[in-house]
C-alpha cells in the first residue's frame, strides 16, 4: 500500500536545492508525482506530490524534516491511500484566463468572484508584467476551475468582467477532465 505525501517547501535560492530533495525521495524510495517550484524574489518556493510505500513513509518524512538544517523548510501531509477526491456531482473543468491592468485586491476579487458561486480553484498561477506602451503593469491569471454543473459560462463570464472595465476573461471547457 502506497500513502502520497503532498510537500510545500521554501528556502533561500541556490543551485542544489531539486537535487537534495530528489536525493531524499530517492533515497527512501518514494516517487516524484508532480509538482510547481518557483524562484521568488529570491527564494525557492516549491509544491510537490510524492508516493512512498507506507512502511517508508515515516523515515521519509523524517528525512524530509532534516533538509532544514540546509536553510529547506519543508511541510508535510500524508494522504491516506484511497482518500476520497473532493468532486462535486456533474462539475465541469473549465480554464480560466484573466488579463486586465494589475491594481491591489484584484486576486480577492476575482477569488471571491468564484467562491461565491461556489466555483472551485484546483490551481492557479498569477504573475504581473509590464505593460506594452509604459503604463503600469498588466496582471494575468491561468486557473483551473471546478464549476458547478448549474452554473452557466456566460453568468461566471459576466461576474468576472463586472470586476473592471479592463478585464478580459476567457473561459474554455476541459472536456475529460
Amino acid at each position: 500500500m502506497r500513502h502520497d505525501i503532498v510537500l510545500t517547501v521554501i528556502g533561500p535560492d541556490r543551485p542544489g536545492l531539486v537535487q537534495a530533495l530528489s536525493d531524499t525521495v530517492a533515497s527512501h524510495r518514494g516517487n516524484w508525482e508532480e509538482s510547481r517550484m518557483a524562484h521568488l524574489s529570491g527564494r525557492f518556493a516549491g509544491i510537490l506530490r510524492l508516493s512512498v510505500a507506507a512502511e517508508d513513509a515515516s523515515a521519509l518524512q523524517t528525512a524530509l524534516q532534516q533538509l532544514e538544517a540546509r536553510g529547506l523548510r519543508v511541510i508535510a501531509e500524508v494522504e491516506a491511500p484511497n482518500a476520497p477526491t473532493p468532486d462535486a456531482a456533474g462539475a465541469r473543468r473549465l480554464q480560466l484566463e484573466v488579463v486586465g491592468n494589475d491594481r491591489q485586491g484584484i486576486v480577492r476579487e476575482v477569488a471571491h468572484a468564484l467562491a461565491s458561486r461556489a466555483v472551485n480553484v484546483e490551481r492557479l498561477e498569477t504573475r504581473c508584467e509590464d505593460a506594452p506602451m509604459g503604463g503600469g503593469q498588466i496582471f494575468r491569471a491561468r486557473a483551473l476551475l471546478q464549476v458547478p454543473a448549474q452554473l452557466s459560462l456566460q453568468d461566471l463570464r459576466e461576474v468576472l468582467e463586472a470586476l473592471a472595465d479592463d478585464l478580459m476573461v476567457d473561459l474554455l471547457e476541459r472536456p475529460g477532465h
